[in-house]
């Protein structure tokens, strides 16, 4: 392996910037609309119209944010980074409790300023849960931290197929076109990730990205590119179809505006936080819940891309940022910033690890909050192109959750934590109907992905079930 390469695989490794550019953009790629789908998805809640001048500001920010926070949690400020490979984006675990607000506060702008007065108050919560984390270590045994990681692989799954398939709700879902891109994306990285070596392989999902662009460009040309919905009888625009009138009407330049400097041109009310008990109150459980997520988040990517559990320090300097990222974010009009799951999976994948190159994604996204022609091009990218690439990153969470929870000799106490958390825990969430009977708050919590419900009965397993002479032993066999 020559040096350039053996830097890859190593979190300070220097490499030239023709190496640390791809490598960086495919990470881009990998979250740059699922960092801003939580927004479009909370403005439209709370009545913000779609395409307005606010939602463009504030979807600029998110770009722009997304950026600044990952370099800290790549390069730390004092105790705050994790100083490991993460990126960060706007959480889509914060929708659930952030359209509740928006309904109980009546919605518009009032209720858009509570829910980001929420976020920030839950951001420095966060922040001080993450510098007790040490102490709190004792209750995330790799058994904890592999069944937490494995729901968030099993919960991304589902997500990555239906991209694939050209994204829930639209009208060509899982037509025969949308899966031809798909495949295509899927076959070009698994051919360039096991039949090249060097650059190739590792930027592989990258490159099938592109290629994938390319092939739907292709059809654009000779394929009908728009089809009747059979339930509505309106002529839309296929899913794998690029829209490039997207691309032109973007501005060259722009500078992002903090939250005070942003207001709403329909109505002229001004954007500021609304401090509201009734905001607050549900935000902070969801801070804690995403404390646990980063949790299992950082133990992924130390376990796929350094074959180690995390340290004390990465795990409470990545839970800092989380929150004061996320706080930061709020000051910008912009959702909670997180540790992103699916690039987890593209750490596990590919196991490049270095920072410097994760740093030129960071840096990529700044320049899509200053250029959003620049951040159209990528926006613009099919469903089904992103679904190709997903379908095997998610699956590799699985694979980094199945080697946590199997670092130890799985006893039978292990096996029933494992059983239990992902049966009940990760079977509640992922079927949110279930819980429908109970008081709404239980379902914005447990509901949705599955992550949450998990975490808790594993962690509460492990505090209640005695350990046998058989998982003390183990238990030392591994720590020595």
């Amino acid at each position: 392996m020559s040096k350039e390469m053996g830097n890859i695989y190593s979190v300070e490794g220097k490499l030239p910037l023709k190496t640390a550019i791809p490598l960086g953009l495919q990470h881009v790629m990998a979250m740059f609309v699922g960092n801003l789908t939580p927004l479009l998805i909370i403005t439209g809640a709370c009545g913000i119209g779609s395409g307005s001048e606010l939602q463009i500001a504030l979807l600029q920010n998110a770009m722009l944010i997304a950026g600044v926070v990952t370099l800290v949690q790549l390069f730390t400020i004092g105790p705050v980074g994790a100083r490991l490979p993460i990126i960060m984006g706007t959480s889509s675990g914060f929708i659930g409790v952030s359209r509740s607000i928006a309904t109980v506060m009546g919605g518009g702008i009032v209720a858009y300023s509570a829910i980001m007065a929420a976020s920030f108050i839950g951001g420095l919560f966060e922040t001080v849960l993450g510098s007790f984390l040490k102490p709190l270590r004792r209750f995330f045994p790799s058994v904890v931290t592999g069944t937490v990681v494995l729901s968030i692989g099993l919960s991304l799954i589902a997500v990555g197929v239906a991209s694939f398939a050209g994204g829930s709700g639209v009208a060509d879902y899982g037509s025969l076109e949308n899966l031809f891109v798909g495949f295509v994306v899927l076959i070009v990285i698994i051919a360039l990730k096991h039949g090249t070596k060097g650059m190739l392989s590792v930027s592989s999902i990258l490159f099938g990205i592109i290629v994938g662009y390319i092939v739907v460009a292709i059809m654009a040309q000779i394929l009908p590119t728009t089809i009747t919905n059979p339930e509505t009888g309106e002529v839309v625009t296929k899913a794998w179809v690029l829209n490039w009138a997207k691309v032109k009407d973007a501005a060259w330049f722009s500078i992002p505006r903090p939250l005070y400097l942003l207001k709403d041109a329909a109505t002229g009310e001004t954007v500021k936080l609304v401090f509201s008990p009734k905001a607050i109150a549900p935000m902070l459980i969801m801070f804690i819940v995403t404390a646990v997520e980063t949790v299992g988040d950082i133990s992924g990517i130390t376990e796929g891309g350094l074959g180690r559990e995390a340290t004390d320090k990465e795990l409470s300097g990545g839970v800092m940022c989380d929150g004061l990222g996320s706080s930061l974010a709020a000051l910008f009009g912009v959702l909670p910033n997180t540790s992103f799951s699916q690039n987890v999976g593209l750490v596990a994948m590919t196991k490049v690890v270095n920072l410097y190159a994760l740093s030129m994604g960071a840096i990529f996204l700044i320049l899509c909050g200053l250029f959003p022609k620049l951040a159209a091009i990528v926006s613009i990218m099919p469903q089904p192109v992103l679904g190709g690439a997903a379908v095997m990153m998610f699956s590799s969470i699985v694979v980094s959750g199945i080697q946590l929870v199997t670092k130890w000799p799985v006893t039978a106490r292990n096996v029933t934590i494992i059983s239990v958390a992902l049966g009940l825990g990760y079977g509640l969430g992922a079927n949110a109907d279930a819980l429908a009977k109970l008081p709404e708050f239980i379902s914005l919590i447990f509901g949705g992905s599955g992550i949450v419900p998990a975490a808790c009965v594993a962690i509460l397993l492990n505090i209640i079930l005695p350990k046998s002479k058989e998982d003390e032993k183990a238990e030392q066999e591994a720590e020595a």
